[in-house]
């Protein structure tokens, strides 16, 4: 069973643009969140205070965020998008929270198969509202739960692309040193490429040979005898 963590490609226009696929679609007030192990989505509680998600809500693929979960990605277009759905999105900006004293990044993306969204190139391109609106989702959605939550300025596209880039290559060096998915399946293997070329690639393919029909056959013949 394939894994969208591990196995959704990331796209050909990295850092800048990139796959997302969707835990939370925009409206809902239910925290979908992936479960490492299965690759299904997990019920991780319904939002306490009456608010609801202002964009679509996801993760990159192949990325590991300091907090060793994949990069969190909030994807702005016209419609909610049914969750473990990809979309092809362009960052456009990066939020920083601190959760419980630890950094959280959230790159702020567009969907650049959506015309009405993908002009935006920076966050400053949005309208005021709007991100405030994204900024106070998250300052707000965990009061109820006693729990308190520090939301940074929203920084512009370039800031998020190291960001981007460390994830990358946090999760290529994992994958290479061996660490299995949680489900404790044998992980994908990384191409050779990488290694050689420091750029992220992301798994390879392994083929592994087995005895063709022909050669089955003969053994069987053989036997007989």
């Amino acid at each position: 069973m394939s894994n969208p963590w591990h196995d959704v490609p990331l796209g050909w226009r990295l850092p800048e643009e990139f796959a997302v696929v969707i835990e939370i679609p925009m409206g809902s007030s239910v925290k979908y969140e992936l479960d490492k192990a299965s690759g299904l989505l997990r019920v991780d509680r319904i939002l306490y205070s009456a608010v609801y998600y202002p964009a679509n809500y996801g993760f990159i693929p192949q990325t590991l965020a300091d907090d060793d979960d994949p990069l969190d990605a909030l994807v702005l277009c016209q419609e909610p998008v049914v969750p473990l759905a990809v979309v092809n999105a362009r960052a456009i900006g990066v939020m920083t929270m601190r959760d419980v004293g630890k950094l959280d990044h959230k790159v702020l993306a567009v969907s650049v198969d959506d015309p009405q969204y993908n002009i935006y190139r920076e966050a400053d391109d949005l309208s005021g509202p709007q991100l405030a609106m994204l900024r106070r989702f998250f300052q707000d959605y965990k009061k109820l739960e006693g729990k308190s939550v520090v939301v940074d300025k929203i920084q512009p596209a370039m800031a998020a692309l190291p960001i981007i880039e460390d994830a990358l290559s946090r999760y290529t060096q994992w994958r290479q040193e061996g660490h299995p998915p949680p489900s404790g399946a044998e992980p994908s293997r990384v191409d050779k490429r990488h290694v050689t070329s420091g750029k992220h690639v992301g798994p390879g393919r392994h083929v592994t040979s087995r005895p063709g029909r022909r050669s089955r056959s003969r053994q069987s013949r053989k036997g007989r005898r």
